[in-house]
């Protein structure tokens, strides 16, 4: 059994406590910071809980990977359903681009719903 130790600051006994090591390698993409951001200051409870059991990064980067793979989805689908093709891009570039930043705010905004604001 692991005794605790502790140190005095002012009148106070504090308890020396680590949190358990965190996987460090793991690096966030766009989908993954925006969800602990949101677990951060809408979900403490869940966001102290995974960090304390070392788990915070790992599920954040596996929603991360949902996210980025839904968001990829979403824009192929939208790009077919909404007919804009390679030849829209040669013919009128500016159309393309206004079509395709469409889809991908419509894609954006799916998946903060159903994935990230939950």
């Amino acid at each position: 059994m692991a005794s605790i130790t502790y140190r005095q600051v002012n009148d106070y006994m504090i308890p020396n406590l680590t949190l358990p090591p965190e996987e460090t390698s793991i690096r966030l993409g766009k989908w993954g910071m925006l969800y602990k951001d949101y677990l951060q200051k809408y979900n403490p409870v869940l966001f102290a809980t995974l960090l304390t059991q070392g788990k915070l990064y790992q599920h954040c980067a596996q929603i991360d990977t949902q996210a980025q793979q839904m968001f990829n989805t979403l824009v192929s689908q939208m790009t077919k359903t909404e007919n804009i093709t390679e030849h829209l891009k040669a013919q009128n570039q500016l159309e393309w681009v206004h079509r395709m930043n469409s889809i991908q705010e419509r894609a954006n905004e799916i998946v903060c719903n159903e994935l990230i604001y939950v």
